[in-house]
């Protein structure tokens, strides 16, 4: 078993944390809503960091949201960025949270295979537990979907290893989070963040799983991808 700390009490953990990696493109840590994600101030005691032998080989980070109330009767179809502008809507708010949003869970590539991601989510539902939380939601990524299909003809397939291991842990579906990460910037951008030079028109870039839509008279790409809700059993 690993050791796992949070960065409540080792704030020091942060930066080797994420240090580890990212899923996906540089671009996704672009997002409008990217740096809420780790931030020291919005739950840190749900920023997992899993230790073997004192070295950091995996992360995972959540937040608390009140959900559902009257003006958020359903999980949002902005998914990862809705969750996060609901968390600071609620820090700033001082309102009182009902349900944790496990945003992500990475995996060093060197630790993979060994069961340390259902380890890191189990650990979630026990911390969700402690803190008097109702309800453990997921904005799944599903990893394996090919940029050009559909969300809807993809989860059809049932071919997600991501979304299936949600599944083995007792995760049941909730919703599609059509426009879930969302990241915008000028076709210079583009360039640095993939190393690829956009046309008009859709462009599949490293690490996505959806096209950039880009417009050469405007100066611009914008990536839109959809998420899968998830619930765990509390």
């Amino acid at each position: 078993m690993l050791r796992i700390e949070d960065l409540a009490t080792r704030p020091e953990l942060r930066v080797p944390a994420l240090q580890l990696g990212f899923v996906g493109g540089e671009f996704l840590g672009r997002g409008l809503t990217a740096g809420l994600a780790s931030s020291r101030r919005i739950a840190p005691e749900f920023f997992l960091v899993l230790l073997d032998d004192g070295v950091p080989v995996a992360r995972a980070a959540a937040i608390p949201v009140a959900f559902p109330t009257p003006e958020r009767p359903e999980l949002p179809d902005h998914g990862w960025d809705g969750a996060l502008v609901w968390a600071a809507e609620d820090y700033l708010d001082r309102r009182e949270p009902t349900t944790l949003v496990a945003l992500e869970v990475y995996v060093a590539e060197s630790a993979r295979g060994q069961g340390i991601a259902a380890q890191a989510l189990v650990e979630l539902q026990n911390r969700a537990r402690r803190a008097g939380l109702s309800r453990l939601v997921v904005p799944v990524r599903p990893t394996g979907k090919p940029p050009m299909e559909s969300i809807v003809d993809y989860l059809g397939r049932g071919a997600d290893p991501w979304l299936r291991s949600h599944e083995r842990l007792g995760a049941e579906f909730r919703k599609i989070a059509p426009f879930a990460m969302t990241v915008t910037g000028t076709l210079a951008q583009w360039e640095q963040w993939t190393g690829i030079r956009l046309n008009d028109g859709h462009t599949v870039v490293p690490g996505g799983i959806a096209p950039v839509l880009a417009s050469t008279e405007q100066d611009l790409g914008g990536y839109v991808e959809p998420n899968v809700w998830y619930e765990h059993p509390l």
